[in-house]
């Protein structure tokens, strides 16, 4: 009983509260100090801008002395772009790169291409895809080289640069970072992102968290069909860099390489011991 009266009591303070004017006291809004920050964020601000003007007109004074000139100040106020195809062998990575390139130049941009001096297998003055199709290129040993051999004024004019087989480039991520940080190019790279021991290969990896996107192709097994996403490797030799076609590799699907494996491991333990029956009748 004590609580229905009680309930009605906060029923009918509750309606009166409702009913009257809202007014607002001063005394329930404590009174606030001028804003004091403003200044001071402003201020922040400006020496923001003063330290940003000065940082660019350092820039500018040393990209001029690199011999840069005006022409490398306009291209680096530009944004850059690092993009990334990976893939095992015969996944399309070197078609999607022209594709690109072609892309952009069909836009009205300025392109070059580079490949690894490395790859000889259709010639060392064209980027070749599996199914023929080619454009001109640099073969290079280092990418670091490409600046000079180009020239200055040259290289201030393209916008577009695609590294093919940059597997091989052991100063990937350097030019990269330059080409798109500091000379605002778009860059665009294809290559294989593990060996056939599906291990890192090379420094493709290491672009990656430099990249605006990084496309992973699938090639198709050639044993089932299926999806393939690594690389196997046909014969015996063990070293990393070893260049080759389908003579030498085929693309597989994860339970075709792990079985390949098992095949190339057998194969090895055969010719090994043929070998050493081989040695143990030549001593007799």
């Amino acid at each position: 009983m004590r609580s229905i009266c009680a309930m009605r009591s906060l029923l009918a303070a509750a309606a009166a509260a409702a009913s009257a004017p809202n007014v607002l006291r001063a005394s329930a809004f404590p009174s606030r100090p001028p804003l004091l920050s403003l200044p001071f964020r402003r201020g922040r601000a400006l020496a923001a801008r003063n330290m940003l003007g000065a940082a660019r007109s350092v820039s500018a004074a040393v990209q001029s002395r690199a011999g840069g000139g005006a022409a490398v100040e306009a291209r680096a106020a530009q944004s850059g772009e690092i993009h990334v195809i990976v893939g095992p062998m015969f996944a399309g990575k070197t078609t999607a790169l022209l594709r690109r390139v072609q892309a952009e130049a069909g836009n009205g941009r300025s392109v070059a291409l580079i490949k690894s001096d490395k790859d000889n297998r259709y010639g060392l003055d064209s980027v070749v895809t599996h199914d023929g199709t080619k454009m001109a290129c640099w073969a290079l040993s280092e990418l670091s080289s490409f600046h000079e051999k180009l020239g200055i004024e040259a290289y201030n004019e393209v916008d577009v640069i695609g590294i093919d087989e940059a597997q091989f480039f052991d100063d990937l991520y350097d030019f990269c970072c330059k080409a798109a940080d500091r000379d605002g190019k778009i860059v665009v790279v294809a290559g294989l992102d593990g060996d056939y021991k599906r291990k890192k290969f090379g420094s493709v990896l290491d672009i990656v968290p430099l990249a605006d996107s990084v496309t992973k192709l699938t090639a198709r097994c050639e044993l089932c069909g299926h999806r393939a996403f690594f690389t196997l490797r046909k014969t015996q030799e063990t070293k990393t860099e070893l260049i080759g076609g389908a003579d030498v590799y085929m693309p597989v699907c994860r339970q075709h390489y792990m079985d390949g494996q098992i095949v190339i491991e057998a194969t090895r333990i055969v010719l090994d011991l043929d070998r050493s029956t081989t040695a143990a009748k030549a001593l007799k």
